[in-house]
């Protein structure tokens, strides 16, 4: 009998444990913009039928100086937002290719490589160290209360954002981007614009 009873006690505890992850999953899912989710895939999908502003979100430098995405953007460029961190290995891979096309781009084209800073799997200092060691020359912000990726939906990363120098989003893609895709993109919204 008593066999029974634990059997059915773990099977309502393991029950229970279902229901608060899919409850806290439908919270956190309701707070997210889906219209804002990166989900084009292709480089050809450049213009929206309708237009989405890209929405303002707080983060910090690193020096720990608290910044708005609305206030960083005011000089009219279009912008590359990329969501990152230094433990994602797909993240690392399209670092170098982001560098240099910052390196081509960078004086037309604002760079955002926001670092989606947790405080425990990533920190500002385990971040700053892979840049620094890597000889990276591109703006670095720190998302530490994860208001970037909860107001632009980000899931899984790396995603970038691609923004046009009125502020809409262009476009955005879930996953790397290869140097060749990311350059034609920035090459898009730097000379065409939408």
């Amino acid at each position: 009998m008593a066999r029974k009873l634990k059997i059915f006690i773990s099977m309502a505890g393991f029950a229970l444990l279902i229901v608060i992850a899919l409850f806290a999953y439908n919270r956190l899912a309701a707070q997210v913009n889906p219209a804002l989710r990166p989900a084009l895939p292709e480089a050809q999908d450049l213009a929206f039928a309708q237009r989405q502003r890209a929405p303002d979100f707080s983060f910090t430098d690193r020096d720990g100086n608290s910044l708005t995405f609305s206030g960083i953007v005011a000089d009219g460029k279009p912008i590359v937002l990329n969501f990152w961190a230094s433990w994602c290995p797909a993240c690392r891979n399209e670092t170098p290719g982001f560098e240099r096309v910052y390196r081509d781009f960078g004086g037309e084209v604002k760079f955002i490589m926001l670092n989606l800073t947790d405080g425990v799997r990533e920190t500002v200092a385990t971040a700053q160290r892979y840049i620094d060691e890597g000889g990276f020359t591109l703006p670095v912000y720190f998302d530490t209360l994860q208001g970037g990726a909860i107001t632009y939906g980000i899931r899984f990363i790396p995603a970038t954002v691609f923004i046009d120098r009125d502020g809409y989003i262009v476009t955005a893609i879930q996953g790397a981007v290869d140097e060749d895709t990311l350059r034609e993109i920035v090459d898009f919204i730097r000379v065409e614009g939408v």
